[in-house]
């Protein structure tokens, strides 16, 4: 199967390079890997060019955008930027983070997942994180949630589910579309990939209200955003993050952000919530 890689960067230079030999060590190797250098002002962009000289299926692409670094839009925007370079002839489109180090037989074991299945629309392993001298696996969310770092999607989900969106929350709402058309998820827990910087350590401090605000924009209404927004602070054991969640959906409410989805996408995803939230009681 083709693998298309594209790699957003913001100042990578101590990581890029780790994430580019694991996947210049793959089993299997991809077709095209694009590396967007968003702004950087350290050395990314010279350690990225090593690799070009190198390997005629890495490229390298600049861009501009600002320096603040918020999740969503600017992560996708950059995207987006290698995204346009790329013809079609994929199978597998990947948005990967520029701070991860495959396994070598990452793209292997994902191409036999898809090609075993072929209502598998996305598919990733999971992240592991350094603690104290050893690789723990960084438990932010539900094991059968694939994370916004690794993200691998079939071609056919990827165009069907309108590719992704340049918001905070693009990582939930994908998965949720592609289960509105049907298309089934997978996570493969014997794939440990590790993460060099854990998620959010880089956040701006204006992308706290952002989770918020991407609930609602995916519809999620004021009863399940609740919900979720407790999940999510007990998780990180904060209540300021409780409180930042739902000022963030009063504000989106307050100013009529534009939703993600349909009204009946909203409404598959808010059945889709509350039969997952039943179950953990039965």
């Amino acid at each position: 199967m083709n693998f298309y890689i594209i790699i957003p960067a913001h100042n990578e230079e101590s990581s890029i390079g780790l994430t580019l030999d694991s996947l210049v060590k793959q089993t299997h190797l991809p077709k095209r890997v694009v590396v967007v250098n968003d702004n950087s002002t350290d050395n990314t962009e010279d350690i990225v060019e090593g690799y070009t000289e190198k390997h005629n299926w890495i490229k390298l692409v600049n861009s501009k955008s600002s320096n603040q670094h918020l999740p969503g839009s600017k992560i996708i925007n950059a995207f987006y930027k290698g995204f346009e370079t790329l013809d079609g002839d994929y199978d597998i489109i990947c948005k990967f983070d520029a701070d991860l180090i495959f396994p070598n037989n990452y793209l292997e074991k994902l191409s036999n997942h898809f090609k075993n299945n072929t209502k598998l629309g996305m598919a990733a392993g999971f992240c592991y994180i350094e603690k104290n001298g050893k690789w723990v696996l960084e438990n932010l969310t539900r094991k059968d949630h694939i994370r916004g770092a690794l993200k691998a999607y079939r071609k056919a989900c990827f165009l069907e589910i309108g590719k992704l969106k340049p918001s905070m929350g693009w990582d939930t709402v994908d998965e949720l579309l592609a289960q509105y058309y049907s298309w089934e998820l997978l996570t493969d827990e014997s794939l440990h990939v590790k993460h060099l910087k854990p998620t959010g350590i880089s956040y701006n401090k204006a992308s706290k209200y952002l989770q918020g605000e991407a609930m609602y924009k995916m519809r999620y209404g004021f009863f399940i955003t609740l919900i979720s927004a407790a999940k999510l602070a007990c998780r990180k054991k904060s209540f300021n993050l409780f409180k930042d969640y739902m000022a963030g959906f009063f504000e989106g409410k307050k100013n009529k952000l534009e939703f993600l989805v349909t009204e009946e996408e909203g409404q598959f995803i808010r059945n889709l919530r509350w039969k997952g939230m039943l179950n953990k009681f039965r």
